[in-house]
């Protein structure tokens, strides 16, 4: 017997982690619909264009979009091209995985000056992302601040540190590894309002930023704490002492005539931008941790800088009938409403890695399973019939191995692609 016809909109971790879940427990024909024409959400357009290890659990993904029920419908934009209601009638299931596509804001004065970029956008940029591939960020500035101490304020740093010989085997594209080396980077400041305590990266990708071979990073011991003082786990505490040894291993690195330089500053929050019609300076508050509460000390300091890159977390974008506060959609443990569910970022937050979004598909899998047992709305058949009454030029897993194909075939040893950015050459080379 046929289980409920299914339809997960977003082909991110949390959108195939469903699909492979519900494929193991529950008989029903699995739509994955994308607003892009490729699969695979942030793996491909945001994990550092240079961890490419990090990029083959598209090696697992992939082998999840060749199961007999799974059908993959890319360049379709929920809200614009098909609406969430329209999903809903066609279908038993509706599962969003949308994510959070969205930069949060930095709440003070002067955001709205150019040289001002939020991560997605930047990440994006670097990263061939269809959204923001004419970005065209000016890196014509000596001074570079980014404001966050999450993995992704330690990616942006480290891209824009590394040389081309270190990017070699990346899949930056070309436009912003010629940019970025042109630049005229000197000083890159990571900046944050809590501590080395309480950053949020991981030793992997601290670790990386010793390695670099024009670029050492700087960062005063005398301000690092001897002790670990918080409520924190066993394992937590084992994770900050190792972040720790690797803060403090940083002074012992040589020079060697590097000629940039990467200045970690913690306990800085920021509270003005400054410039005329660009940035110009950015102000900061030092601050103190007291009861865990950050406590302002009065004194200021400024940093010059051409460019500020904010890494301070994400949000979704508005879903037209869609409750979204604090960055989440309303759901009881993944459940909007009969019939309608939610994974993710877009159900918990922009927390965790890959792996975390594992858990959601599970427990959606579990609530489906108890709330349908057969199929009784058309689903794909429906689907296809609106695609054709609309005329939406839509790609199918097999058209992004197409566009897979031909990116490789493309790119320079040893680099493993060459990314397509747009969506026409992407239809072309599909022949839609």
């Amino acid at each position: 017997m046929k289980g409920p016809s299914v339809v997960i909109i977003g082909s991110g971790p949390s959108g195939f982690y469903t699909a492979e879940s519900i494929c193991k427990k529950i008989n029903s024909d699995i739509d994955i619909i994308d607003r892009l024409p490729t699969p695979f959400g942030l793996i491909r357009g945001g994990v550092a264009p240079d961890h490419q290890t990090t990029k083959k659990i598209t090696v697992t993904y992939t082998k999840t979009a060749k199961k007999d029920q799974i059908h993959f419908f890319g360049n379709i934009e929920i809200g614009k091209d098909i609406s969430i209601e329209e999903l809903r009638k066609m279908y038993d299931v509706v599962i969003l995985a949308t994510g959070s596509e969205l930069d949060n804001k930095l709440e003070i004065k002067g955001t709205d000056l150019k040289g001002i970029h939020g991560s997605a956008e930047f990440v994006g940029w670097y990263n061939g992302h269809l959204d923001y591939v004419n970005l065209n960020p000016d890196l014509n500035t000596e001074n570079v601040v980014v404001i966050g101490i999450g993995n992704v304020a330690i990616d942006i740093v480290r891209v824009l540190s590394k040389t081309p010989e270190e990017m070699a085997e990346s899949d930056i594209p070309e436009y912003a590894l010629n940019t970025i080396n042109q630049s005229s980077i000197k000083n890159i400041y990571i900046v944050g309002r809590r501590g080395p305590i309480e950053a949020k990266f991981t030793n992997v990708e601290l670790r990386e930023l010793g390695n670099l071979k024009n670029c050492k990073p700087i960062i005063k011991t005398e301000n690092l704490p001897d002790k670990i003082v918080g409520n924190f786990s066993d394992r937590d505490k084992r994770l900050i002492k190792k972040n720790l040894e690797t803060l403090r291993n940083f002074s012992l690195i040589k020079e060697n005539n590097r000629e940039k330089k990467l200045n970690f500053i913690f306990f800085h929050k920021p509270v003005e931008i400054i410039g005329n019609n660009r940035v110009k300076s950015i102000k900061f508050e030092k601050v103190k941790l007291k009861d865990s509460q950050l406590e302002g000390t009065g004194e200021i300091v400024t940093i010059d800088c051409g460019l500020v890159i904010t890494a301070i977390g994400y949000q979704p974008k508005n879903i037209s009938g869609l409750e979204i506060s604090n960055g989440i959609v309303k759901n009881t443990n993944g459940k909007i409403d009969t019939g309608f569910y939610a994974v993710g970022w877009i159900r918990r937050g922009p927390t965790g890695v890959i792996g975390t979004n594992k858990a959601d598909g599970e427990s959606v899998t579990e609530l489906i399973s108890k709330e349908f047992n057969n199929q009784t709305k058309n689903g794909r058949n429906s689907l296809i019939k609106i695609i054709k009454s609309k005329n939406l030029k839509v790609t199918s897993f097999e058209d992004w191995e197409k566009i897979d194909s031909y990116e490789k075939k493309k790119a320079k040893e040893p680099a493993p692609r060459k990314k397509i950015l747009s969506i026409k050459e992407m239809l072309n080379i599909c022949k839609i």
